[in-house]
């Protein structure tokens, strides 16, 4: 049994399925959220709850974070209460939050000035997948950092790929995530079409889902768009709103131009301003299909 001990801190509907995983792993793990609701129902299956980010970092040999966005990473790592507070040295942070790369980067070169190692690690999956531990990792970082922490990113994921240093995670999982945005859109858009021709949206998501306009995405959205199974989200609109800016805007400072994601990234806008963004991103399709207005 790994004899590491680990940390998760934010156990929303993502974190709580790692912590979860871990402790089904037999590890011992410490939990931090800033909703007490949230900590008891990591209580509940054996996770130790820490009253900081700091507190956790001290009971902790890898920091699991997984929080929503870049301000909250800032926060927990180095806010007044923040990991890099702690004191705590030789330490693992493993950032699974989708967050810019160039900002991966620089946490990266300011963890390691404090002698603490960071392993880039976003996830994708969705909250069934975490909570069962078949999650896919997209794993960069130095190899002894690496391999010290693998046991447990093992235990959450059913795949780990180690696709390079500091930030080269963050880079893989915003071109997985912008094309998940861009599945999202198109199927919003193809299902509108299908029920204004006067088709069945069930049947119509069936035959696609059988034939070459089949997507992950849409085999997995569609079901809860057809029940209006939006609450509770199991991916916010909001978020991948927000995953499909950072995508855009990284292209665009290299160079790159992102019709079809900026496309999707309008789409999102306009259903998180239509005061969905709290909403499952099925969303999308349940407006598409006029479920929701």
């Amino acid at each position: 049994m790994p004899s590491l001990r680990a940390g998760v801190i934010g156990v929303g509907a993502m974190g709580l399925g790692v912590a979860r995983s871990l402790r089904r792993g037999g590890i011992a793990t410490t939990v931090r959220d800033v909703r007490p609701e949230a900590e008891h129902a990591a209580a509940a299956f054996g996770a130790a709850v820490a009253a900081s980010p700091a507190a956790l970092a001290r009971a902790a040999d890898v920091i699991i974070i997984v929080v929503v966005d870049a301000r909250q990473v800032e926060d927990v790592l180095f806010g007044a209460d923040g990991v890099s507070a702690s004191g705590a040295t030789e330490r693992i942070v493993v950032l699974s939050s989708t967050v810019d790369p160039d900002f991966v980067v620089d946490v990266a070169h300011r963890l390691a000035a404090r002698g603490i190692a960071l392993v880039d690690a976003p996830v994708s999956g969705g909250p069934a997948r975490a909570h069962d531990g078949t999650l896919t990792i997209m794993a960069g970082g130095p190899r002894d950092a690496l391999a010290r922490c693998r046991p447990l990113l093992d235990c959450m994921a059913q795949r780990v790929f180690e696709v390079g240093a500091a930030g080269d995670g963050a880079r893989m999982k915003l071109a997985n995530n912008l094309l998940a945005a861009v599945h999202l859109a198109a199927a919003a858009e193809a299902l509108s079409l299908a029920t204004r021709a006067g088709l069945d949206a069930r049947l119509a998501g069936a035959v696609i889902g059988a034939s070459s306009g089949a997507s992950w995405i849409v085999e997995d959205r569609l079901p809860r768009a057809l029940a209006h199974d939006l609450q509770p989200p199991r991916a916010a609109a909001r978020i991948l709103a927000k995953d499909a800016a950072l995508a855009a805007d990284y292209a665009r400072r290299r160079g790159l131009a992102t019709p079809f994601t900026d496309e999707a990234r309008r789409a999102f806008d306009a259903i998180v301003a239509a005061g969905h963004g709290e909403d499952d991103d099925a969303v999308l399709l349940a407006r598409a299909l006029g479920r929701v207005g």
